[in-house]
């Protein structure tokens, strides 16, 4: 196939060009490259497959000197002229949309930049889709649309109309969008809520990066609500091979039981989604625990309360995942924080 990532030089984005490309298919990248955290760390992902900053500078398109089918621009996903002008002239077979202002925290301090990409931004998408139709758009949601759910594991049955940060209001609009696309225009869509995503070239402003950096640096570590809380804390072989999966199975009519109960939704679109977790939460202080080994240094912990717009748990129930694709995750937590302290020491020369 010939797909669409965008969002190519973010963590996921990244390894999932590389997955695409070793299974053959041709690759278009797309990427803003915004500064919202260091974008040495983008430029980094990119130059791992022989795209280099100055190329990029100079040239619309770049091609990547490590795969002869992989080819980047970048762009902003609110530049709707050149999305729509790039969908005509490359005719996609799939779109994976994993573009998008992240983090919960950022979104009380800059709402401004969740809207325009995160919403306008997914609506060029999908308005590309309609204009040049696509065998299937996948795009990332999050499991931070649960917001105040107390029911777990969490499940894509359950009402989510909750949310309790801007981020995951966004997502849940694109979820919304998503299906009146799917709906209006037949467009087969599939919309994946990540939990906890952690591995080597991660994001800065994630947890297990964070730590890390501190603790090699021999400063305190903050510990949020006393280290009182739960992730489905989710390696990213594990989350890419689950995207590659789901890409090639778009879905053809909606069936599951949240179309039965909600009449705003019986309208049987192609149209789906899936929680895609590791499905086994664990503690914030045995993650550190975890940390701590790996790295064969104790940290100072300094506990906090709760922040604004935080989950106290998440727990993915991948029950769908597991009957339509036979998703199995299988990086055990110890060996993903050993395989992520092995690449930072490489990458940052500590």
């Amino acid at each position: 196939m010939k797909v669409l990532v965008t969002g190519s030089a973010g963590f996921i984005g990244f390894h999932l060009v590389n997955k695409l490309v070793e299974k053959g298919d041709e690759v278009v990248g797309l990427d803003n490259i915004n500064d919202y955290y260091e974008v040495s760390l983008k430029y980094g992902r990119l130059a791992d497959a022989g795209i280099t900053k100055d190329e990029i500078q100079t040239s619309r398109f770049v091609q990547s000197k490590r795969f002869r089918s992989y080819r980047f621009v970048k762009e902003d996903l609110t530049n709707k002229e050149f999305l729509l002008e790039l969908f005509k002239s490359e005719q996609f077979d799939a779109v994976v949309n994993l573009a998008a202002q992240a983090g919960v925290r950022y979104s009380l301090e800059k709402p401004d930049e969740y809207i325009s990409s995160n919403v306008q931004g997914f609506l060029n998408i999908l308005e590309s889709c309609r204009h040049h139709p696509v065998k299937h758009l996948v795009y990332a949601s999050s499991s931070s649309i649960y917001g105040t759910n107390t029911k777990i594991p969490f499940s894509t049955e359950d009402v989510v109309d909750h949310p309790i940060s801007l981020y995951a209001a966004s997502k849940k609009s694109n979820e919304l969008m998503a299906h009146t696309y799917s709906h209006l225009f037949n467009i087969p869509t599939t919309g994946l809520r990540f939990f906890t995503v952690y591995g080597p070239w991660g994001r800065p402003d994630m947890a297990l990066f964070l730590f890390t950096r501190k603790i090699l640096n021999g400063n305190p570590i903050q510990v949020y609500n006393n280290g009182e809380m739960k992730r489905d804390f989710t390696y990213i072989d594990d989350i890419v091979e689950g995207i590659v999966k789901v890409l090639d199975k778009p879905e053809s009519v909606n069936n599951d039981s949240e179309c039965d109960r909600l009449e705003a939704l019986k309208t049987k679109a192609p149209y789906k989604l899936y929680n895609i977790g590791n499905s086994s939460p664990v503690l914030l202080t045995d993650f550190i625990d975890a940390l701590e080994e790996s790295i064969g240094q104790k940290a100072e912990r300094q506990l906090m309360p709760l922040q604004p717009g935080d989950v106290l748990s998440t727990w993915a129930d991948v029950t769908d995942l597991i009957k339509d694709i036979n998703y199995q995750p299988k990086t055990e937590l110890r060996v993903g924080i050993s395989n992520f302290v092995k690449w930072y020491r490489d990458f940052y020369k500590v």
